[in-house]
């Protein structure tokens, strides 16, 4: 009989990333089935575009996973497994790859029938469907709380900015308002009225200064 369950890693862990890359912390994660490594929330709004199956860089390394995961299912003996393996290799739309890969079964184990290559064939799509979907939920979950987090941090942001853009506001206000008095103490009109009293209180004392001088002289002289 087959073995229970896949036991693989998860799909979206790369084994191969180096340790010490800490953009790559998640990647290189071990976890247990089914499970996606924690990962440090971004703060950017993810691509949730689809992408072309031929341009997805994670495909390949997928596809590899869940071949392995579906050669852990293999039982001992020839069955679906080995018979899927030898018509690949010759080619699945050749009628006679078919042929020889039942003839090679049957040599290994008379018992072999059709019914038992299409029964285990059904168990090992129901195997890789059950191990599917619980990626997929794992995988629907994080992105949820992902764009969670993302919502939660652009509304923080946001509001962070309308904050300081009313205090800007405020302080341009406040500037402003400087200014104006700066303008004021350099104001041209109120250093001309000071002056013109400064000159005027010298021109004053010159004045009464050289009035009661002459009177002084003239007391002199004259009397």
């Amino acid at each position: 009989m087959a073995k229970e369950g896949f036991n693989w890693k998860s799909l979206f862990i790369n084994e191969e990333s180096n340790n010490t890359n800490t953009s790559s912390t998640e990647n290189s994660a071990k976890v247990t089935d089914q499970k996606f490594p924690e990962q440090t929330p971004i703060h950017t709004m993810p691509n949730v575009t689809p992408t072309d199956s031929g341009s997805n860089p994670f495909l390949g390394e997928i596809l590899e996973v869940y071949e392995k995961g579906f050669e852990t299912l293999n039982s001992q003996g020839f069955d679906f497994f080995e018979l899927y393996k030898s018509v690949s290799a010759v080619g699945i739309t050749n009628p006679q790859s078919y042929q020889m890969a039942f003839a090679m079964g049957k040599s290994l184990n008379p018992a072999i029938t059709k019914e038992f290559l299409l029964e285990k064939a059904s168990f090992y799509i129901t195997e890789i469907e059950k191990v599917h979907a619980g990626y997929a939920a794992t995988g629907e979950k994080r992105k949820n709380e992902l764009m969670a987090s993302i919502t939660n941090d652009r509304n923080n942001l946001a509001k962070s900015i309308s904050e300081l853009e009313i205090k800007i506001a405020q302080l341009q206000e406040e500037l402003s308002a400087r200014k104006l008095e700066l303008e004021k103490l350099n104001s041209i009109d109120a250093f001309t009225e000071i002056n013109q009293k400064i000159e005027a209180n010298n021109i004053a004392k010159q004045r009464i200064l050289e009035s009661i001088n002459t009177v002084a002289n003239g007391v002199k002289q004259y009397l």
